[in-house]
């Protein structure tokens, strides 16, 4: 706790108030620098390097790409700042968690009637060329929220099939990654892929005809006082033209570059909001009803709502109770919400295989007499 942290307007609680036992909660946070990813600080080199394992030129980079510094994080309880470490105001690249800010748009387009229903077709909205195809037209928002919508095309010179068969939480079929399959009706098979994901940034970014970033910043980031550091990017590539203006679609993660750029205190102020359904300082924000829809299980992997991870039956981080709920990407960048507990974490840069670990020993810290 700093008093930077407070002058910025969050409150604060000591470990002890906050139900915490101090040692045990410092013993997790040592742990969380102890267990700093192997990632290397250079994510430009990480990228070259085949950290997705993607051959070039297919994986090149064309987004801008950001080095890294060490290990930060903060956790919260009862919407107030318990402990943090490292530079929480640092702006680092996040990677995937740029798709959970994609679910809070759609939110926003869906709470607007700008998406009147998310069963419909997307092409019933978006007329680009890209939900003509036979395979596509029947694509609905709510697929492509949840990854099973089986898009298939080519998008910033990406094609889909770069990610076909990608194995994120050991639901790979034995195939190699980026080995072309064929194609299932949407909606029958579910595929961690992120050209699929740039496709649906695209298709809102055609609903809101305004930058998602705007969009972003004056109806979520601003109300809920987040800075002004944080950027949004997309590819070099990505330029479109929407009703006579330039407008650039961006990322839902940092695959090939982009994605969203924000430092901890940021992606806190989020989870609270996704902790409080929806609201802040009693404002609505999102609709309590979209909130739940992000946290509602996926029919084809209940770890999986609208483009936010699920800890259904504890499956996916059994240090975590069965209640939580996350933003993540590479790295491991993580947004850690367990309402039943009424506690928000964010963990930048911790190693993926020690992160159960951690959560375990932060619950560990909150039970201890």
């Amino acid at each position: 706790m700093t008093n930077e942290i407070g002058k910025a307007g969050w409150p604060v609680s000591s470990p002890e108030d906050a139900g915490f036992d101090q040692l045990s909660l410092e013993r997790a946070v040592q742990f969380a620098i102890a267990n700093e990813s192997k990632m290397d600080r250079d994510i430009g080199a990480a990228l070259r390097e085949g950290h997705f394992e993607e051959p070039w030129p297919i994986g090149q980079t064309i987004g801008p790409v950001k080095s890294r510094e060490g290990p930060n994080g903060v956790i919260l309880r009862g919407g107030r700042i318990v402990t943090t470490w490292g530079d929480v105001d640092r702006v680092d690249m996040t990677f995937s968690i740029s798709k959970s800010y994609l679910a809070l748009c759609a939110g926003i387009a869906v709470d607007d009637g700008l998406i009147p229903d998310i069963n419909d077709p997307v092409r019933l909205l978006v007329d680009d060329g890209g939900f003509e195809s036979e395979q596509n037209r029947d694509i609905t928002w709510a697929q492509l929220l949840q990854l099973t919508s089986e898009w298939e095309g080519t998008l910033w010179d990406k094609p889909d099939w770069i990610d076909h068969n990608r194995n994120v939480i050991g639901d790979g079929n034995g195939a190699e990654k980026g080995v072309q399959r064929t194609m299932r009706p949407p909606g029958s098979h579910w595929e961690y892929n992120d050209v699929r994901v740039n496709r649906l940034a695209l298709a809102l970014l055609r609903v809101f005809k305004q930058p998602l970033p705007e969009v972003l910043k004056h109806r979520i980031m601003d109300p809920i006082g987040a800075s002004d550091t944080w950027e949004w990017h997309g590819y070099d590539n990505s330029w479109i033209d929407v009703d006579g203006k330039r407008m650039q679609s961006v990322s839902g993660g940092a695959h090939w570059g982009g994605g969203l750029w924000i430092n901890t205190l940021d992606h806190a102020r989020v989870g609270q909001l996704m902790m409080n359904n929806g609201t802040w300082n009693g404002n609505r924000i999102l609709s309590e009803d979209w909130v739940k829809a992000c946290r509602n299980p996926c029919g084809m992997n209940n770890q999986y709502g609208y483009l936010w991870w699920l800890n259904t039956d504890a499956a996916m981080f059994p240090g975590a109770s069965a209640t939580s709920f996350f933003g993540l990407g590479v790295g491991t960048n993580l947004i850690w919400v367990d309402p039943a507990l009424d506690l928000v974490a964010v963990v930048r840069w911790i190693e993926k295989d020690a992160v159960s670990e951690f959560m375990g020993l932060v619950m560990k810290a909150l039970y201890s007499d």
